[in-house]
């Protein structure tokens, strides 16, 4: 046995004296911050009047472009603050206007909102309440998803292919830190819902995957790295939008599966989110005859599903959000008022962009002035609010600091995680005829097909528009043309006659699930032209690979393809991505998360090593 000389037992007696100290004074200083926002709400509370409760439910919103204070719409978001005491704002992206029109209607409407116009703005509106807003948005893909120049990550279909837990988890926490630079303090993200049905139109790549415990085990690293990045995560679309085929933003969807199978599949993540720490919930427009038998009755509105369920069986204890409540699965049920008052009835704390936000706080006030709700209802979600409030620390901070947003949104490091992601998620699916990577010599010609769904709402994610000049970095004779369902047949044809000229056929083909659509396949004639390809390249030398982006389901339409790859998203990242794929530049290593019917089952993918350099990242 050793004995230490008693000046060295001495030196490590205050080393561990002065940690233990360090770790008391640590919680100390926590004890003395939670007793302090503790005072907070119970100081806040009692100086609320019935209005200034009623307001702190209704989460309107705006979109973060420019917007002078010298304006209507500036006057009609600081009228929703002072007049009825709003609980905060979800903020958007932004538009512009265009023409409803028919025969050409290509234009797009939705565009990349600002960040210091959000941010600007926030930061007006807190100025002038009394309780401090706590502001949402749809982060889902991180807030360049919604805001220009912040990071914008794959969809989280892409992470599933990816397969790494610390991906998701860094994802969040940036995604966090981003958010809370502009002013936001509830990401409503991550999707927990299990994409197990091939023709959902809205949920699709924003789902993980299909396995329930893979979903839920992603879905609970998001949690823990939105709290690192000091927002607040939101799990959604409880209990379950996955198995779906109709869009919510159109009309109500109906899950008929028995509770064991709600149980297995559809609440798995939503537990797994819970027991991991998310401090709210978003609730579906979504009928479950096995949890709430009432004929037409959406999660929104269920009592049963929300009360009974979410809070008293699963125990959770956070903010329970409604999706939003313009929709039209809900919208064109009841008016706002009678909506509003549904929803906080079944057990939602926070009305979420209501059509009608003034009459919505109309409706909840008459309901408690009247009896329908009760006050010790009212005040349950008020003091839910604002302890969540305190918890974002909005009691002792509600601004931003302008001058630092340039430092924490966006930026190379971000960035460079989500180039990441979208390479590791790249899954080859097929290469029959092994020409991936593509070894053509630099001088080859290459026909380039451009295949959309249909031409219009492009704005922020024209297609091509990186992928083309990242193949002729590689390859510079490339032949690019763009083909659509609005394409005439006689250009389908004039594709078909000169292919066979090329050394390389490259295809991308994109086809979008996104709401208010109602369309996720390609059209025929173009399905067409892809087998008829497949036909004439079949023992010639010219190489065929076809890279799919979006509705990665669309493949299983096409399945003679044979070398098909899937990306999982749109936008410049995946572009990019899949030219490196392609070149062998990075190798390609993602696995299916989802099941493609009557082609691979999840998990399937093939492997390829780098070949080559990068030429660009």
């Amino acid at each position: 046995m050793r004995l230490w000389p008693p000046a060295v037992l001495l030196a490590v007696a205050s080393v561990g004296l002065a940690m233990v100290g360090l770790a008391l004074a640590r919680l100390d200083a926590a004890t003395k911050a939670e007793k302090a926002a503790e005072k907070w709400v119970n100081r806040t509370f009692a100086s609320l009047t019935l209005d200034e409760k009623i307001g702190q439910l209704i989460v309107p919103s705006f979109e973060s472009n420019f917007i002078s204070t010298d304006s209507d719409t500036f006057d009609a978001l600081a009228r929703l603050v002072g007049d009825y005491h709003v609980g905060g704002f979800h903020v958007f992206g932004a538009s512009e206007p265009a023409p409803s029109v028919l025969l050409n209607p290509t234009y797009g409407t939705v565009i990349l909102g600002q960040p210091f116009g959000a941010a600007f703005l926030l930061n007006r509106l807190q100025q002038m309440a009394k309780v401090p807003l706590m502001n949402s948005a749809d982060f889902e893909a991180g807030v360049g998803f919604r805001i220009h120049g912040a990071t914008a990550f794959p969809r989280q279909m892409a992470f599933g292919a990816a397969g790494d837990s610390k991906y998701v988890y860094d994802a969040a926490r940036i995604t966090g830190e981003e958010a809370r630079a502009i002013g936001v303090q509830v990401n409503f993200a991550p999707v927990a819902d299990v994409n197990n049905n091939p023709r959902n139109p809205v949920i699709n790549t924003r789902s993980y995957g299909e396995d329930p415990a893979e979903v839920g085990r992603l879905v609970s690293a998001y949690v823990r790295g939105a709290a690192a990045g000091g927002v607040i995560a939101t799990i959604k679309h409880f209990p379950g939008h996955g198995d779906t085929d109709v869009d919510t933003h159109l009309g109500l969807a109906t899950i008929r599966h028995a509770r064991e199978r709600l149980d297995a599949v559809e609440l798995q993540p939503f537990r797994q989110g819970i027991a991991a720490g998310a401090r709210a919930v978003m609730t579906s427009h979504i009928e479950l005859p096995a949890l709430d038998p009432d004929p037409g009755q959406p999660t929104t509105f269920s009592q049963k599903i929300v009360s009974g369920l979410l809070r008293n069986e699963l125990g959770f204890r956070g903010l329970v959000y409604t999706d939003s409540m313009s929709m039209l699965a809900v919208a064109k049920m009841m008016p706002p008022a009678e909506a509003a008052v549904r929803a906080f009835l079944a057990g939602a704390d926070q009305i979420l962009h209501s059509p009608d936000p003034i009459a919505a706080f109309d409706g909840l006030k008459s309901a408690v002035s009247g009896g329908r709700i009760s006050q010790a209802r009212l005040d349950e979600s008020i003091r839910r609010i604002l302890k969540m409030k305190a918890e974002m620390g909005l009691h002792q901070s509600r601004t931003i600091d302008l001058d630092a947003v340039p430092a924490k949104v966006g930026g190379r490091a971000h960035k460079a995680l989500a180039t990441e992601v979208a390479e590791r998620s790249i899954t080859l699916l097929k290469d029959n005829r092994q020409q991936i990577p593509l070894t053509l010599p630099r001088e080859a010609a290459v026909l380039y097909l451009s295949i959309l769904d249909y031409p219009s709402g492009w704005r922020i994610a024209a297609p091509s528009r990186t992928f083309i000049p990242e193949l002729q970095k590689r390859w510079p004779k490339v032949t690019a043309v763009e083909l659509s369902d609005h394409t005439p047949v006689s250009d389908i044809d004039m594709v078909r006659a000169v292919a066979l000229r090329y050394d390389a056929i490259v295809v991308s083909v994109f086809v979008r699930t996104s709401s208010y659509s109602g369309r996720m396949d390609l059209a025929p004639e173009l399905a067409r032209l892809l087998g008829d390809l497949t036909k004439m390249t079949d023992g010639t030398p010219t190489a065929y690979v076809v890279c799919f982006f979006g509705n990665p389901y669309v493949s299983t339409f096409l399945p003679e393809l044979p070398a098909m790859l899937l990306t999982y998203d749109f936008y410049d990242l995946p572009e990019a991505a899949a030219v490196r794929a392609i070149a062998g530049e990075r190798p390609i290593s993602g696995r299916l998360p989802i099941m493609l019917p009557g082609l691979f089952p999840v998990g399937h993918g093939l492997e390829r090593a780098a070949v080559l350099p990068s030429t660009s990242r």
